[in-house]
């Protein structure tokens, strides 16, 4: 419960996606989370992000809190569950909403639109986590 309210905190996290021959593409993000859904990304159809998750099938994502001394992070890896078009309402305008706010979140997802982007659901198999807020130093 800890770890998924922490994914649902608005933090920009780092998706790491295989590459055949080459160390993961690692690249800031922004995510939600829902227990019942898992964690989803939206990205240019187009981008370098998505052309390794339809290869892929799966991907990393972490978050983190590095705010000493009560460094914080989770991390959660599986396959991707659902690949969708992007639809302005339904995921752009709630994600831009969640990372700007209500009025900036508006007008960014004015300015860009949802053509051209997808949705890439994944449901988490493997979670790691560090909470140092815990630690028997602090």
């Amino acid at each position: 419960a800890e770890r998924g309210a922490f994914l649902v905190e608005v933090r920009v996290g780092v998706i790491s996606i295989e590459q055949s021959e080459r160390a993961p593409l690692s690249a800031p993000i922004w995510y939600d989370y829902a227990p019942e859904v898992g964690v989803w990304v939206i990205t240019g159809d187009t981008s370098l992000k998505a052309r390794h998750l339809r290869a892929s099938r799966r991907f990393s994502l972490v978050a983190q809190c590095e705010v000493p001394p009560a460094y914080r992070y989770v991390s959660v890896e599986g396959p991707i569950s659902e690949v969708r078009a992007a639809d302005l309402e339904r995921d752009l305008r709630p994600m831009a909403r969640r990372y700007f706010g209500d009025e900036l979140g508006d007008q960014y997802t004015e300015a860009t639109g949802s053509e051209g982007q997808s949705v890439y659901v994944m449901r988490p198999e493997r979670w790691r986590t560090v909470d140092y807020r815990k630690s028997a130093l602090l």
